[in-house]
């Protein structure tokens, strides 16, 4: 019998599809798969969780205790340990050049806060969200993982807001949904110029935020592009048993566009 999200879905998905416009156009199928597809998701993080319960199976946090509802995007390629799998090099590196803090806004539940805590046990990391259930769950999971002593939640944080950070070995992580571009504004922030920075940026929410970046900070950092790629990994046997789409979608981000992340290290000055 199928349980209450697939009803709930299936429902969903006859409603869209009696609905059906004349001459409908793609972003109209695209709607129903990408319904089906999170559909499937959340099925495979069900199974993944009664296998393994909480615990991210591999990768850059490979055994910390996570959550089980995230507060946005997909859970399972999270605890497979290859949720934006490409930027897990670049952070080792800017980590290993000597950060002492990081500053994490947009933080959602803690998975870089707390788990960069937790891989690098003299890092001091300070978690901002304006959601209120985000930074709650940022906290449970810091306590889960015995790090809420370097931790350190709070709410919004502004451009003006770097400069208590000025003078620190600091690495900035921003994923903001497009908000990138009010919170990375080295004019309000000049402190900015001398950290290392990875944003995610948002064209889909905020034209031209790539661009923005860009412009802004090509005058005082190096700056790689980072996008997103297939995902190499070993599949536990169970999801090694089910089928190639599968397998695709316990990898998925839930991307609806390219949100590719920008890796950005002041430049050396001679």
């Amino acid at each position: 019998m199928a349980g209450p999200l697939t009803q709930t879905v299936a429902a969903r998905v006859r409603e869209m599809c009696d609905g059906w416009p004349a001459g409908a156009e793609i972003q109209h199928l695209d709607e129903v798969l990408r319904t089906l597809a999170k559909w499937r998701s959340h099925l495979l993080e069900r199974t993944y969780l009664r296998y393994h319960g909480s615990t991210i199976r591999a990768g850059i946090f490979a055994g910390m205790s996570y959550v089980e509802a995230a507060t946005e995007g997909a859970l399972i390629a999270r605890l497979l340990g290859v949720y934006e799998a490409e930027l897990h090099p670049h952070l080792e590196a800017l980590i290993g050049d000597g950060v002492d803090c990081v500053v994490d806004v947009g933080c959602a539940e803690g998975y870089y806060a707390v788990g960069l805590a937790r891989r690098f046990p003299a890092l001091q990391v300070y978690a901002h969200d304006i959601s209120e259930t985000a930074r709650a769950a940022c906290a449970e999971l810091a306590a889960r993982n015995q790090v809420s002593d370097r931790v350190i939640i709070g709410g919004e944080f502004g451009p003006r807001d770097f400069e208590a950070f000025a003078g620190r070995n600091t690495l900035v992580l921003v994923d903001a949904e497009g908000a990138e571009v009010d919170i990375l504004d080295p004019a309000l922030g000049p402190a900015l110029a001398g950290m290392k920075i990875v944003v995610e940026t948002h064209d889909l929410f905020r034209a031209s935020a790539r661009a923005t970046m860009l412009k802004r900070f090509e005058p005082t950092h190096e700056i790689v592009e980072v996008r997103t790629r297939p995902k190499a990994f070993d599949p536990p046997p169970w999801l090694d048993d089910l089928s190639e789409l599968d397998i695709l979608l316990a990898t998925w981000e839930w991307r609806e566009r390219l949100t590719p992340w920008l890796v950005m290290t002041p430049r050396k000055t001679a």
